[in-house]
């Protein structure tokens, strides 16, 4: 089993930055995509930025120039770099993987519990 688990969120003020956190543990062969999702109260979960093995990333157009994701292959750990946050910001962040595992070397959706980022002065 794979667990993904996420820190760095909270409170922080409009312009301000926060970098989130996720490191997968368990057992696996690879790790393929690792993306951050969000998800605002009455809204649908939408794609933040996800970012491949091999480093090509892709961030949605709300956040292009202020996020920036990265990964740390030998850490299985992806991050978010928010900076110049808004209150539009405001969302639970869930981290996503997808793992591949060491017996049928099968692909499989992961997601962390979420994380709480508010952006409010």
């Amino acid at each position: 089993q794979v667990q993904l688990v996420e820190s760095g969120g909270g409170l922080v003020q409009p312009g301000g930055s926060l970098r989130l956190s996720c490191a997968a543990s368990g057992s696996f062969f690879r790790i393929e995509t690792m993306a951050w999702y969000r998800q605002a109260p009455g809204k649908q979960r939408e794609m933040v930025a996800a970012i491949t093995t091999g480093g090509t990333t892709n961030y949605a157009d709300s956040v292009k120039g202020r996020f920036t994701i990265s990964r740390d292959n030998t850490k299985n750990t992806v991050y978010l770099q928010m900076n110049s946050l808004k209150p539009e910001d405001t969302a639970v962040y869930y981290c996503y993987a997808d793992v591949i595992d060491t017996i049928w070397h099968r692909s499989s959706s992961y997601w962390g519990q979420g994380t709480q980022v508010t952006v409010s002065s």
